[in-house]
């Protein structure tokens, strides 16, 4: 059984502030080595990567024993190193199945500003019982 039973409305957030390391070694793994990820700004910082930046909703996901069916993003600004950003995860449906939950989440990922830098949506189970 999951620690609490998912319910519609409620909301989960998590703070990141991605560093150069944390760029250079997602662009190892992933082979996402552009410049913009490798070499500096004016400002001394990197754009961080936006799969890089997906990873803010699946630790809350991960977190909850979410495993997901599908997810979908919207990079809406870039995010660099440096930044604090704010993730918030909010169910937006729950379906009870003898076995399992399935749900859907919408998901918000905010600058120190306010502004929305990536959008998504995913949906996904949790298992009543450990798995």
């Amino acid at each position: 059984m999951p620690a609490t039973e998912p319910e519609e409305g409620d909301v989960h957030t998590f703070e990141r502030t991605f560093t150069h390391e944390d760029v250079e070694r997602f662009g190892e793994v992933s082979g996402d080595r552009q410049a913009i990820h490798t070499e500096p700004d004016d400002e001394g910082r990197l754009v961080v990567q936006g799969l890089l930046t997906a990873t803010l909703p699946t630790k809350i996901g991960g977190d909850l024993g979410v495993l997901a069916r599908t997810m979908e993003y919207e990079f809406r600004k870039p995010v660099y190193t440096g930044e604090t950003i704010t993730c918030e995860v909010t169910v937006t449906g729950v379906t009870e199945r003898d076995d399992r939950y399935e749900i859907a989440c919408s998901v918000d990922c905010r600058d120190e500003d306010g502004t929305t830098v990536m959008r998504s949506g995913f949906e996904g189970l949790i298992w009543k019982d450990e798995r």
